[in-house]
């Protein structure tokens, strides 16, 4: 009998995300902070950060420098077109010289982005570099 409520219970697990769609695929979470799923730099408390208004607008911060980006998000796909200020030179030469390089990085793979895919508070940005992001739930 335990064995026939273990089966009953598990083919109820299996076949919830085929009767709630909604529950299965969670959907790209605009207007929310994603932070970068990664350590931070020492001697360095900021964490690059981007936000996606569901206009498409986005602001990015990174590890040395903040600015504006154009974002296309589709069902699976994503597009962003950052614009970096003309005063990014400026506050570049304020930061310790391995955040400047992580900024140029971060932003190269950023512009490089094809695909996203949500897991919880967890997004995952795909291209030839793959990002993880957490959603700020504070």
């Amino acid at each position: 009998m335990a064995f026939m409520r273990f089966a009953c219970c598990l083919a109820m697990v299996i076949a919830s995300p085929l009767l709630c769609p909604a529950l299965a695929s969670e959907g790209f979470p605009f207007g929310s902070e994603l932070m970068l799923d990664a350590p931070p730099m020492q001697g360095s408390k900021r964490m690059p950060m981007i936000e996606v208004e569901a206009d498409g607008t986005a602001s990015v911060d990174l590890w040395c420098v903040s600015f504006h980006a154009q974002v296309t998000v589709g069902e699976d796909t994503i597009t962003i077109v950052p614009q970096p200020p003309a005063t990014a030179d400026a506050a570049a030469n304020s930061c310790a010289p391995e955040r400047v390089s992580s900024d140029q990085v971060l932003l190269l793979a950023l512009a490089q982005v094809t695909a996203w895919r949500r897991s919880g508070d967890v997004i995952q940005f795909s291209g030839p570099t793959t990002l993880r992001f957490r959603l700020m739930t504070n």
